[in-house]
């Protein structure tokens, strides 16, 4: 290894010297974190002779480069050096800069960029720039000559926007790991703390000795780091408040937090003393047009596509087929990431730099337009998703409306606050209806629904549809009260404004209302006579075939499983023909559990193993949790009486997720309680409850996951004939197992 005498790489070599020479800085505080991505950095290093590491102000780049060119001097015989550059504002002054940095002593006239090739022509260096953003054209320049005429010289540079010299490599730097934290309900112990919060922590111990993350703080703690995107400027600038805060109310000043994050540590570079200086660089290096889309982007919650971005941010000063363009270039600048999805390619803005464009956006005074282009293009799209829900389509209605989330909440609560007729945010909640019901989400849609309906609106229609969502949300909840209240209300506008439609639909909900409160017999009625008002108006959609699975149940559960499979394999057939999979798998829950009612379980396994991946895609825990129900009692018969206390244990856990377990229904509820008892007597009752308890510790999709790989694997028993005329019976339970698991689809428990 070479070592060279004097401050800079020209100096004479000398053997035996001490290491390679440079100028990298002595940390003065902890690197907390980052192994993952210096790892990384180090090994694109190693396979490229430019590498750039871009992100937002604050994010840590400087750290974290020169975390990895210090893992890397010994690699370069000639030196690690560092050129700051944060400082430089003159382009004029930058060759100088690296001629300075590098300690280079030249008496000549000649350009100190003649000088700098000169030099490092046969040199084996690492140079690292960090801070180019400001001056990137002659940065790039400087580095394309430099690689060309240096063949031993690597560059690695930070800067905000890539400098897009040939052969560059990017390395996006996202904040440090900072989850949401958990529900303050979970009382469980808390996992190991992000890095974000040992950031956090190490921080606050050097202004307050003594502090460390303890179990009585992380949730706070966490909340914090979550707020503030996991930016590390953003913590450390926080921490540095608990000299005269308390950690909640360091958190609770959050909402004003460019006026709270100031003071940064002395000596700091002046851009990192406070916040609203580091992303105030970044918006300076912006032109007029980026900054107006960062404005406007602001008005987004989460992540938005580029429709989303065409349709609200452009108009006569940004027009449509511009917004691509500079909303290339603010990716470029680490304001805005580029994200894929389960729905596609999204973009998304921290927190932090959304605030930012929100404070620009109501300064010009447009906060109030954009917010309600914002809820247009959110109605436009619920409205054209709810057409395609009943297509083959769904799946990818499902995706984006679980990505859109954070948008729709933004609209309602924007409808909600800025309409005195609540006609549009009634008519967002009603037609999300696929929304509460279909994916999952019947708590927070009935937030909504109540919500709306309060504003009350002269629009019938609007409000109609808005009642018959409630009154079938409150149904899956198992809220009899609430859901007669919302129906009887639908029926009777529904017959004072002759609307055919509504009308249909609050008699399928009140059958659906009866079911649950075993009252079959007028389930039945109230099936059959919606579905003759259905057909009367032209009504097909998931509502109607889900309309004719609830009638198989009815009827399935008045013993006539005859007819509840002509029903379902009549939805079957038109869920196939239209690509609708959310219906269907009802459907195949009813064919699957006649077949076991009949005791043929092989066939049960196969619907049950199709009908749950769909329920549990569409995050529907209502259809999840009655499948689990049933393949408990497949398993059973199939002689796993453990497995089936587990699976038993798992619906359970379910149940309480969705309300009131099995409805309160003793039709709902006999397969279970006969199941139980079964294994009761087949496991004794310590086994059983440990099984049950195990059960009851697996999440939802851990509980899917078990179901399924059980399913898979079951080897089927001999089936005898069923027994009993209209109702079959569960083979008995093999030799020395007590009571056979009879599914009682004829009679209560």
């Amino acid at each position: 290894m070479r070592g060279f005498q004097g401050s800079g790489p020209e100096a004479r070599e000398i053997p035996g010297a001490a290491p390679p020479p440079g100028n990298l800085p002595a940390e003065l505080t902890r690197f907390i974190g980052r192994e993952v991505e210096v790892g990384a950095l180090t090994r694109q290093l190693s396979r490229s002779r430019l590498v750039t590491v871009t992100g937002v102000g604050g994010v840590g780049k400087s750290r974290c480069a020169l975390s990895a060119a210090r893992g890397m001097q010994e690699r370069f015989c000639d030196g690690v050096w560092l050129v700051e550059l944060a400082t430089v504002r003159d382009p004029e002054l930058l060759d100088h800069a690296v001629v300075e940095a590098l300690g280079l002593t030249d008496h000549t006239g000649r350009a100190p960029r003649t000088v700098l090739t000169e030099r490092l022509a046969d040199r084996r260096l690492l140079l690292v720039l960090d801070g180019f953003e400001h001056l990137v054209e002659p940065t790039a320049a400087l580095v394309h000559e430099l690689l060309r005429r240096a063949p031993g010289l690597r560059v690695l540079a930070t800067g905000r926007r890539p400098l897009g010299v040939a052969g560059e490599r990017l390395f996006p730097l996202p904040p440090l790991e900072a989850p949401q934290p958990p529900d303050p309900e979970d009382r469980r112990p808390p996992g190991e703390p992000s890095e974000a919060a040992w950031l956090f922590a190490d921080r606050a111990a050097a202004v307050l000795p003594g502090f460390e993350l303890t179990d009585d703080n992380h949730r706070v703690v966490a909340e914090l780091c979550h707020r503030l995107d996991g930016i590390p400027l953003a913590l450390e600038l926080a921490a540095g408040r608990l000299r005269t805060l308390s950690l909640e109310q360091t958190l609770h000043r959050l909402d004003d937090r460019f006026r709270l994050l100031i003071g940064g540590t002395h000596g700091a570079p002046p851009h990192h003393q406070t916040l609203r200086t580091a992303i105030g660089l970044s918006h300076e290096l912006c032109t007029p047009e980026q900054r107006l889309l960062w404005a406007r982007l602001s008005v987004f919650a989460g992540h938005f596509d580029l429709e989303a971005a065409e349709y609200v941010c452009s108009g006569p000063d940004l027009r449509r087929e511009e917004v691509l363009d500079v909303l290339t270039e603010l990716v470029a600048q680490s304001v805005v990431t580029r994200e894929d999805a389960r729905s596609g390619v999204r973009y998304r803005m921290l927190d932090t730099l959304r605030a930012y464009g929100a404070d620009w956006l109501e300064a010009m005074g447009d906060t109030l337009r954009m917010r309600r282009r914002h809820r247009d293009w959110c109605m436009g799209m619920v409205t054209l998703s709810e057409l395609q829900w009943f297509s083959a389509q769904q799946a990818e209605v499902a995706r984006r409306i679980d990505d859109e989330l954070p948008n729709l909440r933004a609209a309602l609560e924007f409808a909600l606050d800025d309409e005195d007729d609540g006609r549009l945010v009634t008519y967002l909640a009603a037609t999300l209806w696929f929304c509460w019901v279909g994916c999952g989400r019947l708590a927070e849609g009935r937030v909504w629904l109540n919500r709306a309906l309060a504003l009350g609106t002269d629009h019938d229609e609007t409000r109609l549809k808005a009642l018959w969502v409630l009154g079938y949300v409150a149904v899956l909840q198992g809220d009899s009260v609430a859901a007669l209240s919302a129906l009887h209300e639908c029926r009777e506008g529904a017959e004072r404004t002759g609307n055919a439609r509504a009308a249909a639909y609050s008699l399928h909900h009140s059958g659906t209302l009866a079911l649950i409160n075993d009252d079959m017999g007028r389930a039945e009625r109230l099936f059959r006579d919606a579905l003759s008002r259905y057909e009367e108006i032209g009504e097909l959609n998931s509502n109607v075939l889900m309309c004719r699975a609830m009638l198989a149940m009815a009827v399935a559960f008045q013993g006539d499983l005859a007819e509840a499979v002509d029903q379902c394999e009549a939805v079957r057939r038109a869920c196939d023909e239209h690509g609708e999979r959310w219906a269907r798998s009802y459907a195949l829950y009813v064919l699957g559990f006649a077949a076991w009612s009949r005791g043929d379980t092989a066939t049960a396994r196969e619907l049950l193993a199709e009908s749950l991946p769909v329920n549990h895609a569409f995050r529907d825990l209502v259809g999840t949790v009655l499948a689990l129900e049933v393949l408990a009692g497949i398993t059973a018969s199939e002689n796993d009486p453990a497995e089936a206390a587990v699976l038993q244990g798992a619906a359970a856990r379910l149940w309480r997720s969705v309300g009131m377990p099995l409805f309160g229904s003793d039709y709902f509820n006999a397969p279970h309680v006969q199941c139980e008892r079964h294994l009761r007597r087949r496991l004794g009752p310590a086994r059983f409850a440990e099984c049950v308890r195990e059960g009851e510790r697996l999440d939802t999709n851990g509980a899917v996951a078990r179901a399924l790989e059980g399913l898979s694997t079951a080897k089927p028993l001999a089936l005898p004939a069923a027994r009993g005329a209209g109702r079959a019976a569960l083979p008995a339970a093999p030799e020395g197992g007590g009571e056979a698991v009879e599914p009682g689809a004829g009679q209560r428990a």
